[in-house]
């Protein structure tokens, strides 16, 4: 229970600190809302090696974290959106073993997108922002694919 308490600090400090990297970028690939979602590597490491609850808290955490040092209540309100639906999805497919980890990742990906477009249209009280739901597509496989492979890496060196 200790070494899990630890963990979980540890991955979570990791997360904080992804964020804080990738805060400093200020558009990935010159679109804007698009990010690498490196701190989510840690909350995808978590789910493989915990289960959701575990995932959740890492996750909870480092967005309140990040969105306090480098956000704003929207940032909070869209990454927890996002997280919400991503970790949902992840989690019902690591359910099922057919799916991989590039699998889940990519999935995670792209739902997180999902999850933070549904709530900017709730705010904007208007559905013309779905035009935006290709590029959050293609950009949620390519980066959920990105960050499944890391994380796959990552699972092969770290044993515990």
């Amino acid at each position: 229970m200790k070494n899990k308490i630890a963990y979980l600090g540890l991955f979570a400090a990791v997360a904080i600190i992804f964020g804080y990297v990738e805060s400093l970028i200020p558009v990935f690939v010159g679109i804007p809302g698009i990010k690498l979602g490196l701190a989510n590597l840690a909350v995808l490491f978590i789910l493989q090696k915990y289960s959701w609850k575990e995932a959740a808290f890492v996750s909870v955490v480092r967005i309140i974290v990040i969105g306090f040092m480098f956000g704003n209540m929207f940032s909070i309100l869209y990454s927890l959106a996002g997280a919400v639906v991503s970790l949902a999805v992840m989690t019902v497919m690591k359910k099922f073993s057919g799916f991989s980890i590039l699998g889940i990742s990519v999935a995670g990906g792209v739902s997180h997108n999902i999850g933070q477009l549904i709530i900017a249209c709730m705010i904007a009280m208007s559905s013309s922002l779905l035009y935006y739901a290709p590029v959050l597509l293609i950009s949620g496989v390519i980066t959920g694919l990105l960050i499944g492979i890391l994380t796959q890496e990552i699972l092969k060196r770290i044993r515990f």
